[in-house]
Formats: structure tokens, sequence, C-alpha cells
């Protein structure tokens, strides 16, 4: 199958064969990195617990907790598979570029490329802004909730379970990693003609109650992560308008790029003929 430039067509037993080929190294990919990751977990598990590290450094006492015997060995579990998720992830992409670029033509894959690189920088981009970014302030707003002896009948102290808290980082890195795709998304849109720049605006109402149903799905159930979620969501629309309006821009460029050259190319009539 060399490509649809050259109308050559793959029986459909072939087609399902080579999937199976691209599911089966994808899932040996998924395998190794689990493994790989696995022996790495604690390390991994040091890396998202370094915010609530840093946040209690000068305190001493501070510890994770578990209640359930099993607790940690599925944390490091879940852990492993975080970590083996995003390294395979590339990989994974590869073989779905592999199965379906033959199927594309050759102006086609050089349009649709650049949207497979931009999609792991992207997530990357969202994960590393809750990680650097919004996590500590996270930290610092639900710790606040602490209370004395004091000030209350009996102190309210964090003693944070490890699974819950791990579970809450990953969810977040997922989900802000996952919306950050919303740029890359709208602007394929637009490539394609399915949505357009104007459209977009004129819906933006419609997109800023969407976006805050989606953070309050996705996000733990605090009005702190929804907020933190759906503000930079809405960002990303903006400059997902942007984008979609450089595609138009382009688009319309070339067509009359194209128009130019029919009308270089149209034959002048004769007048001597006609006479």
């Amino acid at each position: 199958m060399a490509g649809a430039e050259e109308d050559t067509k793959m029986p459909l037993l072939d087609h399902l064969v080579e999937l199976r080929q691209r599911l089966l190294y994808s899932a040996v990919a998924f395998v190794l990195a689990f493994i790989g990751c696995f022996y790495f977990a604690q390390t991994m598990f040091d890396f998202l617990a370094a915010p609530m590290a840093n946040f209690f450094h000068d305190q001493t006492g501070r510890r994770f907790i578990y209640t359930d015997l099993t607790e940690p060995f599925f944390t490091y579990m879940k852990v492993a598979a975080f970590g083996a998720l995003c390294i395979s992830f590339p990989i994974v992409a590869n073989q779905l570029w592999l199965f379906v670029a033959p199927g594309l033509y050759k102006n086609e894959r050089r349009a649709f490329l650049p949207f497979l690189i931009a999609t792991p920088v992207m997530f990357l981009l969202g994960a590393a802004f809750l990680y650097y970014v919004l996590l500590p302030f996270a930290i610092r707003f639900f710790v606040g909730f602490e209370t004395l002896r004091t000030e209350t009948t009996l102190p309210m102290q964090l003693e944070a379970r490890v699974g819950e808290y791990v579970g809450f980082v990953m969810t977040l890195i997922f989900a802000f990693g996952l919306c950050f795709e919303l740029p890359v998304l709208l602007t394929l849109l637009a490539k394609v003609g399915l949505v357009t720049s104007e459209g977009l605006r004129k819906k933006r109402r419609y997109a800023i109650v969407l976006v805050f149903i989606a953070a309050a799905v996705v996000t733990p159930p605090d009005v702190f992560s929804q907020i933190s979620l759906a503000l930079p969501i809405l960002i990303l629309y903006e400059v997902s308008i942007w984008l979609a309006r450089m595609v138009e821009k382009k688009r319309e460029q070339s067509e009359r790029e194209e128009e130019e050259a029919e009308s270089d190319q149209a034959p002048v009539p004769d007048s001597h003929a006609s006479e």
C-alpha cells in the first residue's frame, strides 16, 4: 500500500492484519514501559509527591498514610501505569500514523504531520503547567483548611492517604494534558473546514458553559480545581480562534494563487480567427 496518490487498494483482511500488528507493537511498548516504570516506581512516586514535600519541608511529623494493606502496592501499580502511558504514547502515536498514513495523499500527510507532533508537546505543556504552577497553589489552598485545637474542639490536620493523593495528582495531570489539546483539535477541524474562526467567536458563550461543565466532570469535586482548569481552557479557546483564522488566511491565499495560476494559463482568444 504505497499511498492513496497511487490509487492502490488493500483488501479488508490485510487492513485487519496490519491493524493487529500495530496494536501488538503498541501493547508490547506499553508492557515494556510498565515493567521499567514499576522498577522505578518509588522514584516516580517521589516526583509526584515533591510538591507536597516541598510545602511541608519545614515541618516535622508530616507523612503519607495508608489504611489498606494493599494500598501501597496498587499505588505503585498506578504510578507505573501512568509512567508507561506517558513513555509509550509516542510509540503508540507512531504506530497509528503508520497505519493511517498510507491511505493519505502526500499533501494530506504533510498537513497532518504537524498536528501529530504538536499533540504530545501540548500534553506535556499542560501537565507541566499543572505540576509546576497550579499544584503548589492547590496544596496551599487545601492545607489552609487545617485548624488548631484553640480554633475548634478538636484540631484538623492533614494526613493524606497515599493512594488518594496519587490519584488526585494523576487525574489533574491527565485532565490538564488533555484539555491543552484543544488548540490542536480546533485547528485541525478548521483546516478540514469543519469549523471557522467566526463560528468559534459566535459560540464563545456556549463554549464558556461547556468548559466549566467539563472542568467539573474531569477534576476533583472542588471549586478551586474546576476554576484552575476552566480558565486555562478559555485562554486556549481564544488561542484556537486565532489559529483557526491563521489557517483560513493561508487557505484563502492558496486559493488566490491557484486562481491566478489558472488565469495565466487560460488561452487568449484569437481576434483574427473570430473575424
